[in-house]
């Protein structure tokens, strides 16, 4: 089939080298514009344009999906299909119309469950043990369109939802091309999704990635691989932002209790409490500094008793 691939990040760059080694022919691609970055503020763009530009294909960046320019040229590519991997654009019905197979859509949770911009964050503070990746055609509602094909991945107690995206992200890659080749060929229909199970994922805001040190351990963990790379996982201390790597729920604790946010600094480690029980910190990065040890950080800043995180 002719394609037309639509993303824009990194974690869509497999699906678009897996399908550019399949036996369709990606004819361009549709990226969001170039966008300003690092301390310069100067224009940078997207990674799955950089890879289409090293494989000669036509690049579109419209502004926004509903541009005519981008409608019509569009039409004259006339694509059997538009596979979709993290695009970052709504797409309006007018454009989902053009290719005869629609645009099919690449989407790292198992539907209906986890419909929305943050599915992967959202497995992982959630706890869920299974999760995996849909293909689906995309309609106007949010995620809710038919269902082609699946695959299922297990969350591991220490994934990061960036480790858990870059799993899904090879083996999706997989599946979409599996999903082409059945278009293509007749052999796949999709399937309306079930009305049970439903849960949304919506972006995860910064204020979404402070920790509550009053909420059980588990929950603390949970929160801080679901918000680990981005936005970044952080709590207060002295009144300044602190960011936090991955910790650990440490049921080996031998020292004092702590109340929740309460601060235990030894050589090596340090201890912060929690609504059920004490946690010990990993990396940590203070305000304006780069990231360090934990236990560096505590020496630093001469931790004094009673001394605790958050608000």
């Amino acid at each position: 089939m002719r394609l037309v691939f639509a993303g824009t990040p990194e974690v869509a760059l497999p699906s678009l080298d897996a399908l550019l080694a399949s036996s369709h022919e990606v004819v361009a691609v549709v990226t969001r514009p170039d966008a300003r970055s690092g301390r310069g503020r100067t224009l940078h763009p997207s990674p799955v344009r950089r890879r289409a530009e090293e494989h000669g294909i036509e690049v579109l960046t419209p502004a926004r999906p509903r541009d005519e320019d981008f409608l019509a040229r569009l039409r004259e590519i006339a694509p059997d299909a538009c596979p979709v991997v993290a695009y970052g654009a709504l797409v309006p019905q007018v454009a989902l119309d053009i290719p005869v197979h629609g645009w099919v859509n690449l989407h790292f949770s198992l539907l209906p469950a986890w419909r929305g911009a943050a599915p992967v964050q959202h497995a992982v503070m959630a706890g869920d043990e299974v999760t995996g990746a849909s293909t689906f055609r995309l309609e106007a509602g949010l995620d809710t369109g038919p269902v082609y094909g699946i695959m299922t991945e297990r969350v591991r107690p220490t994934d990061t939802a960036g480790d858990l995206l870059a799993r899904l992200a090879e083996g999706g890659a997989g599946l979409l091309v599996a999903t082409m080749d059945g278009i293509a060929d007749g052999s796949l229909t999709s399937v309306p999704q079930p009305a049970d199970g439903v849960s949304l994922a919506p972006k995860i805001e910064v204020a979404d990635a402070e920790v509550r040190w009053e909420r059980p351990a588990v929950a603390v963990d949970r929160l801080v691989r679901g918000c680990t790379p981005a936005p970044g996982a952080w709590t207060t201390f002295r009144g300044e932002r602190l960011k936090l790597s991955p910790l650990t729920v440490d049921g080996a604790y031998a020292g004092e209790p702590l109340a929740p946010g309460r601060l235990a600094a030894g050589k090596r480690e340090v201890h912060v409490g929690t609504g059920s029980g004490v946690v010990r910190l990993g990396a940590v990065r203070p305000h304006g500094k780069k990231e360090m040890a934990a236990a560096d950080w505590a020496r630093g800043v001469r931790i004094e008793a009673g001394e605790r995180l958050g608000g």
